[in-house]
């Protein structure tokens, strides 16, 4: 019952720290705690996953730094920005080669020269329905400057998308905006153009949608602007694809970070190149749904401290490093199938739900070896204390071990007599002095203190730790105990001027002994149970009638190693109630004259102390 009660303690705390584990989890999940590494796995998985390579219906024309070189060599205007009679011949060439769309993210919202504003106006209008132009300042209600307004917008068959980024709390491009003050973005009206198809709002979480990026800057197809002005493309080229028109070169600034640009940059066309293809592959790449991080979040933190109901702390913390790794390649396999699962706060959860089982368990099993060590401490050395509860390891029971041992029980004669007739806080006092010279000797030998039993005392040796000499050290003790240290206590009780002295008596009997702790959770002792036990206390019982002090068993005998039986003396054979056969019995001195050395002695066991098992 104590050892339920105590599991009940350990489950009951692992409980609570699963339910602070999973809580704590989702509520840093729901006030986005970590929300900038939380951003930045999601750039490595884009990392680990890899380039899917360039899209196919995707091209990009770009004017990058080479452009502005092939201007010069053409002897036309290479200062930025360049004359809209330019952007009316790149659109007029695209048409030409079979564009389908023509996404210009380029700045169209303000006059220039009349001439070169009506050359771009006639060639939007010839490729009416299929061009977008992107716009930055845009007034409530989606209305922009863009050739002059809506008027203009409508009379060329244009459509005009808000190109301002999505930027996370870094500062890196991963997101595609929905719309701006109610002008959609410059990818949904491409991805609408080119489809022919309304973008559904629905498919943007709070009004963004991960860019499923194709790979890093340079990933895209792409050709100068200077060559498209010209006419020298491919043929082929275009035909039938999307062409996003922009700047790449740096010095335009129109360059920025996304998730898979690492310590470099890409250019604003690759980045609407992206979003677009995003959007014409129907959102390939998509968040998992609140609840699914939170049910995540919530197992993660749990499994570890549930666990914890019976795993030891190295299985615990190699079973959470396991399940880390494999969470990780978990989201990165579902990441390769288009789904981001949250992947900070699972794991926040986990470290929690691991550090405070491991914490809940190391306080608990400290406690536990603290009170095993106050109970045990005081029956056993505090060498023998230390190496018994570090090879115990986290199962303090000390139960149900089998040993050959060595029991001891002894008992002071006369005691019983001698205390009715003093007074009870004298008679105390006096069996407190022997049972602590007694006790020193016991522990000075490596013995185990089971039980004091009024004056009678239980000890075992081999156990609880095994000792090869444990008959040695029983013999040790028993001629400390009968001698010097009797010797001791008779010259107190002298000085003290009770005008008594005493003998006892010690039987040593060796064997198989189970061995444990038993008792409740309010007590518990440590015992030693068998034949071995009970022969041993009737041999100390014997020894009143044997007429000597201390009374050694022949399989005690049979134990001691070399030297260890001299000057041990035989008395014969004696009778043990409960043994078909007499037992062969030694002492440390010959018998007084009472009984012969070498005569058969009887069982004379009315006195014996009966041990509690």
């Amino acid at each position: 019952m104590g050892w339920d009660r105590r599991a009940r303690r350990r489950g009951a705390a692992l409980l609570l720290v699963a339910a602070l584990a999973g809580g704590l989890g989702v509520l840093a999940y729901a006030v986005h705690l970590l929300r900038r590494s939380e951003q930045q796995t999601i750039d490595t998985r884009f990392s680990i996953r890899g380039a899917r390579g360039a899209p196919r219906d995707i091209v990009l024309v770009l004017i990058e730094n080479n452009t502005f070189a092939e201007l010069t060599r053409l002897h036309l205007q290479s200062e930025f920005p360049f004359p809209r009679r330019y952007d009316a011949r790149v659109i007029d060439n695209l048409r030409r080669a079979g564009a389908r769309t023509i996404a210009l993210d380029l700045e169209f919202a303000h006059p220039t020269d009349e001439t070169d504003d009506n050359d771009l106006f006639e060639a939007l209008s010839r490729a009416r329905g299929h061009t977008v132009l992107a716009a930055t300042q845009i007034a409530p209600g989606g209305v922009t400057e863009v050739l002059g307004g809506p008027a203009g917008l409508l009379e060329a068959g244009a459509r005009a998308g808000e190109s301002v980024l999505v930027l996370d709390s870094d500062g890196v491009a991963r997101r595609i905006g929905y719309s701006f003050s109610g002008l959609r973005s410059f990818p949904v009206v491409a991805a609408e153009v080119a489809t022919g198809r309304h973008v559904s709002r629905s498919l943007f979480d709070h009004g963004a949608l991960p860019i499923d990026f194709a790979g890093p800057p340079g990933t895209f197809t792409s050709i100068s602007f200077a060559k498209v002005l010209e006419g020298r493309f491919p043929p082929g080229l275009f035909s039938g694809k999307t062409v996003v028109v922009g700047a790449s070169a740096a010095v335009l600034q129109d360059v920025h970070t996304t998730a898979t640009s690492g310590s470099s940059v890409m250019s604003g066309a690759e980045l609407m190149g992206n979003s677009i293809d995003t959007l014409l592959r129907g959102a390939p790449l998509r968040n998992a749904p609140g609840w699914l991080n939170i049910l995540v979040v919530m197992l993660l933190g749990v499994v570890v401290p549930l666990s914890g109901m019976r795993a030891t702390r190295v299985r615990l913390m190699l079973g959470a490093l396991a399940l880390a790794a494999l969470f990780a390649v978990g989201t990165q396999v579902a990441f390769n199938d288009g789904l981001i699962l949250s992947f900070t706060y699972p794991l926040l959860a986990l470290v929690l739900g691991t550090l405070g089982t491991l914490g809940v368990l190391y306080v608990l099993e400290a406690m536990e070896r603290e009170r095993v060590r106050d109970a045990f401490s005081r029956f056993v050395p505090s060498d023998v204390v230390d190496e018994v509860l570090a090879r115990a390891g986290s199962e303090l029971r000390l139960g149900g071990v089998e040993r050959d041992c060595t029991v001891m029980f002894s008992d002071l004669r006369g005691f019983t007599s001698f205390s009715e007739t003093q007074p009870a806080a004298l008679v105390i006092d006096v069996v407190n002095h022997y049972l602590n010279e007694m006790t020193e000797a016991i522990l000075a030998a490596g013995g185990t203190l089971v039980a004091f039993m009024g004056d009678g005392i239980m000890a075992v040796f081999g156990a609880p730790l095994a000792q090869d000499d444990h008959a040695d050290r029983a013999l040790a003790a028993a001629r400390e105990m009968a001698g010097p240290r009797l010797d001791r206590f008779n010259a107190w009780m002298e000085s003290e001027g009770f005008g008594h002295t005493f003998r006892m008596g010690v039987g040593l009997h060796s064997g198989s002994v189970m061995s444990g702790n038993v008792g409740s959770e309010q007590r518990m002792e440590y015992t030693a149970i068998g034949d071995t036990t009970n022969t041993a206390s009737r041999l100390e019982g014997m020894t009143k009638t044997a007429g000597v002090m201390v009374l050694i068993s022949e399989t005690t005998h049979a134990r001691l190693r070399d030297g260890g039986g001299e000057g041990l003396v035989p008395l014969g054979r004696v009778e043990i109630r409960g043994r078909n056969e007499g037992l062969l019995v030694w002492s440390i001195a010959a018998p007084d004259a009472a009984t012969p050395a070498g005569e058969a002695m009887p069982a004379g066991e009315e006195n014996a102390q009966e041990p509690a098992a």
